[in-house]
């Protein structure tokens, strides 16, 4: 069960895309608007916190054009909503940025 969700609003070309990819069922009424949403554990919803910094409000938010943009190219090519672990582990980089420490062992 999801704790949080991420909303994918859809145009016109994205929601042709969504069809197409066999996912016009997943799509919702949100706002007034046709959208799709992707389903969140509270773990993935941490990261999505560090690496975007959104907020989450009624456990809804929606992330920067760059972070939507990859989650739902992502949706489309695999045809599939659960996503979301594949999308985390390409999008939230810990490591990026941190200089790389190395031991030097003597023998």
């Amino acid at each position: 069960m999801a704790d949080y969700f991420i909303n994918i609003f859809l145009d016109e070309e994205k929601l042709a895309k969504v069809e197409e990819a066999g996912l016009a069922d997943q799509i919702k009424e949100i706002q007034g608007k046709k959208a799709i949403q992707v389903a969140a554990r509270e773990k993935d919803q941490k990261k999505l916190v560090k690496t975007y910094k959104v907020n989450f409000e009624a456990n809804q938010t929606t992330l920067p054009k760059e972070g939507e943009d990859m989650l739902f190219d992502m949706i489309i090519e695999n045809r599939t909503l659960d996503i979301m672990k594949v999308f985390i582990a390409k999008a939230h980089k810990p490591l990026e940025g941190k200089e790389i420490r190395t031991r030097v062992f003597s023998t």
